[in-house]
């Protein structure tokens, strides 16, 4: 029986050849010589001889042979199931070395939240589409989350925290919520001093949010502020929020990425901006998997650069 060296390192020699793994695997999983051997497309004599050397070089008996079957020993059960292993293994990693050289292609199933989505993925989606002429993209926009695990798509890109630790997650970037006000709303807000101060004033709730009438507001070298809200109007989409606080309908908190366009345009007015509220992540979220195709990953690629010049930085690590 070969050693192992003195690094602690098995010789290469051992793994030289995943073929032999190969044949006594499918000895086991189909009971026969014959019949592993009309698998793989080989004689009969080739798998038996495979075999029999590895019996040979490791002095154990791996299978018990009779006129009808052939059966593992115990030895040969516990071999088994690590070259299961190993030849799955090796099986995803030449599927993902064949991915990572292919050209994307297909369509890409991929979810988001509705303003996050048609603000920035819509955008991206027709980027990406151009780019890769092969492929196609099917999208649902919808604050109501799809279940990654269960097929239902290839990508979800998730807005704020994170609640299941358990997923596969890339962070993208991040967003700022502002307090904003149409201009027309002016008078009402010249007053304002501090958070606690937006309680008299109406307010507009967002309900896709968990908690949307608490906030927690935050300045260098002052005390932390909690407001409790009072809306004067409620609604469960951001894109409606943000069209009453356009219309003056009230203050409200938005994402950055939401309010941007509409703050140089100067449509909307930030409130109290050297006050901040928390921050949340943009995450890419994946379903489990060994490997991803690389429609994917290209699109994963390109909607990470987007945002990275959104922020004019380097991406979060």
């Amino acid at each position: 029986m070969q050693k192992a060296n003195n690094s602690g390192e098995f010789d290469v020699a051992h793994f030289a050849n995943l073929k032999r793994l190969a044949y006594f695997a499918a000895v086991v999983e189909t009971g026969s010589f014959t019949a592993a051997a009309d698998h793989l497309n080989v004689t009969k004599a080739v798998v038996s001889q495979q075999v029999a050397r590895l019996e040979r070089e490791f002095r154990t008996t791996l299978l018990t042979r009779t006129t009808r079957k052939v059966m593992p020993t115990q030895a040969g059960n516990n071999f088994y199931q690590r070259c299961a292993l190993i030849l799955k293994e090796a099986g995803d990693a030449f599927e993902e070395l064949g991915e990572t050289a292919a050209e994307p292609s297909g369509t890409l199933h991929l979810t988001a939240p509705l303003d996050y989505g048609i603000t920035a993925v819509v955008p991206c989606i027709t980027e990406f589409t151009r780019r890769f002429p092969g492929c196609k993209v099917d999208a649902v926009l919808s604050d109501q989350a799809l279940d990654l695990a269960a097929g239902q798509a290839e990508l979800a890109i998730r807005v704020g925290w994170l609640t299941d630790l358990n997923v596969q997650a890339r962070q993208i970037g991040r967003f700022r919520q502002l307090l904003v006000a149409a201009p027309l709303l002016r008078q009402q807000i010249t007053g304002l001093e501090a958070p606690k101060d937006i309680t008299a004033r109406p307010f507009v709730a967002n309900k896709a949010l968990r908690d949307p009438t608490h906030w927690h507001f935050s300045r260098p070298e002052r005390e932390p502020q909690h407001v409790t809200v009072h809306p004067a109007i409620s609604m469960n989409t951001t894109l409606a929020v943000l069209e009453a606080v356009r219309q003056g309908a009230g203050l409200s908190v938005l994402p950055d990425y939401v309010v941007a366009q509409d703050l140089a345009a100067g449509r909307l007015i930030q409130v109290l901006p050297l006050w901040a509220l928390p921050s949340g992540g943009i995450h890419l979220v994946f379903p489990p998997a060994r490997f991803r195709p690389a429609k994917v990953r290209a699109f994963a690629d390109l909607i990470a650069e987007r945002e990275n010049q959104r922020h004019g930085q380097a991406p979060p690590g």
